[in-house]
């Protein structure tokens, strides 16, 4: 099995607010990123395919093709947004790194065909900063 990857970057707002709950156990329990005026991160993501290569070509998915895809499909809905208002498929959720990721898989799933037909999705990881990341594996 070969697992590739590809890094993407986006920078996007957002805050951590649950509406059923007061003000102040917002701000209990996101800090900081409960601010009313929102925050923002420059966000990257690596996308991991893994299969085994075409015998035509040695890829498992074209690299190009597959930075392609995760740039129309997510990156362009992403970039330069605020999660909580700007993005439909994070409408009603929130907009935590996890909710996202999952969304993103969600999305990247269903378009990796088109992509390769020798590869699946094997992992999204979503860094928030250099130092927090959340990776999700489809389960």
């Amino acid at each position: 099995m070969i697992y590739i990857s590809r890094k993407e970057h986006f920078n996007a707002a957002h805050k951590l607010y649950n509406p059923q709950w007061t003000k102040e156990k917002n701000a209990e329990v996101f800090g900081p990123c409960a601010n009313e005026n929102w925050h923002g991160h420059n966000f990257d993501l690596i996308v991991t395919v893994k299969g085994t290569p075409d015998p035509d070509t040695g890829f498992v998915a074209d690299l190009k093709k597959l930075s392609i895809m995760i740039r129309e499909e997510v990156i362009e809905k992403l970039d330069h947004k605020n999660l909580n208002v700007d993005v439909d498929f994070m409408q009603g959720k929130l907009a935590s790194c996890e909710n996202l990721v999952i969304e993103i898989w969600k999305i990247l799933d269903a378009k990796l065909p088109s992509v390769t037909s020798y590869g699946k999705l094997h992992s999204v990881r979503l860094y928030e900063t250099p130092r927090n990341y959340v990776e999700y594996f489809g389960e």
